[in-house]
């Protein structure tokens, strides 16, 4: 069974940044893709941030320029960094991995933007 683990979020102003961690079980080599969504309350949950083996990135229209994907594969780890954050931001993270066969989840971290 694989784990993800989100780290990272927290309360912080708009215009400020965080830093979202997503720890893997295992290699992150054997996902297909790893990405983000997010869910706020009352919406349903939207990939925010995705990254596939090979290197390809693809974001969110309202996230371009202000967050990045990335992942260390020593620590099996993958990361957003979002900036110049809005409270159109706030929502619960989650880390999202994929293979062929099955996908998994984290189980979220809060992130909440205040005016």
């Amino acid at each position: 069974q694989v784990q993800l683990v989100e780290s990272g979020g927290g309360l912080v102003q708009a215009g400020g940044s965080l830093r979202l961690s997503c720890a893997a079980s295992r290699s992150i080599f054997s996902f297909n893709a790893m990405g983000w969504y997010r869910q706020a309350p009352g919406r349903q949950r939207e990939l925010v941030a995705l990254l596939t083996s090979p290197g390809n990135t693809n974001y969110e229209d309202s996230v371009k320029g202000r967050f990045t994907i990335s992942r260390d594969n020593a620590k099996n780890t993958v990361y957003l960094q979002m900036s110049s954050l809005e409270p159109g931001d706030t929502a619960v993270y989650y880390c999202n991995a994929v293979t062929l066969a099955t996908y998994y989840w984290g189980q979220g971290t809060q992130v909440t933007v205040s005016s």
